[in-house]
């Protein structure tokens, strides 16, 4: 009998291009041998020209729908992307709170984190057209309870300017941005700077010794397909955790595989094209046809 793959939860919003959101996670989370589930947060009206409109699901739905998949199931690993609203992020951080859930251990806990382990959280506040996607009191929500539940999370500079009200445009503003983080409760923070001319990443992270950094450098990528970057970078991290893979070597392998997913994308659309998720299997793919010819 095959080995069980680990689980992972995506927790995000619809994107009907597939480039971002849960079918994308869901790609993401195949491309790394674990076996993806997923609670949509939001429909959006979006192609690769942009987001047209976003509607939050209704949070019961939401509420219920996490019950259901962590009393049949043993996650290991959940992402949190997309969440549109308060109410929405309110439904999902009362959910990992509540002692009623088992996590991969079996074992009921009062805190979201023990029982629940490995959150990636994405603090998701725009798209890359500009539209808003994470209300007001969402902001506020995700500041104030979904950053100290979570064991990582993973924004973008204009995520980590926008969250710390600091400016962050190199990498000494990275750190400093980092250290408010921290202050702000997080456990351990990725900074992607994609957006830099130099692709850099700063992982921080809590040790009993203090603060500890790590810089991920790799040339920028020179693609017009790179809408669904920070979901697939975060959502692999979760994957990578699941698999028990330490913290920075989760970054580091997140972030290959992000470079190598822009690398071979293809050029889909009139606007920003996807990531190509699913590369591997045109690798795999070549391997077979060679191996079939010797």
């Amino acid at each position: 009998m095959p080995e069980k793959p680990p689980i992972v939860l995506t927790i995000a919003g619809f994107d009907p291009s597939s480039g971002a959101g849960v079918t994308a996670d869901i790609k993401t989370i195949a491309a790394h041998a674990c076996y993806g589930v997923a609670c949509i947060t939001a429909i959006t009206v979006q192609s690769t020209r942009g987001v047209k409109r976003v509607e939050a699901v209704d949070p019961a739905i939401i509420s219920e729908t996490l019950d259901e998949l962590t009393a049949d199931l043993d996650i290991a690993a959940i992402h949190i992307g997309m969440l549109a609203s308060g109410k929405v992020a309110k439904a999902v951080a009362d959910f990992l709170c509540s002692p009623t859930n088992r996590g991969a251990s079996g074992a009921p806990n009062q805190i979201g984190r023990a029982r629940l382990p490995n959150i990636v959280l994405d603090p998701i506040l725009k798209s890359s057209s500009g539209a808003e996607l994470l209300d007001a009191s969402g902001v506020k929500l995700l500041v104030e309870r979904l950053i100290p539940l979570a064991d990582v999370i993973t924004p973008n500079i204009d995520e980590a300017a926008t969250i710390t009200g600091l400016e962050v445009k190199d990498l000494e503003g990275m750190k400093v941005a980092c250290s408010k983080l921290h202050d702000m409760g997080a456990s351990a923070v990725v900074i992607t700077g994609g957006h830099l001319e130099k692709a850099i990443d700063l992982l921080s992270f809590k040790t009993s010794r203090g603060i500890e950094q790590e810089i991920f450098r790799a040339e920028r990528q020179r693609s017009n397909s790179t809408h669904g970057t920070g979901c697939a970078f975060a959502t692999a991290m979760a994957c990578h955790l699941a698999l028990e893979r330490g913290l920075a070597e989760a970054c580091l392998l997140a972030k290959t595989y992000v470079t190598a997913a822009i690398s071979h994308g293809h050029p889909l659309g009139r606007g920003i094209g996807p990531v190509h998720h699913l590369y591997r299997m045109g690798q795999q793919k070549r391997a077979a046809g060679s191996g079939s010819e010797n």
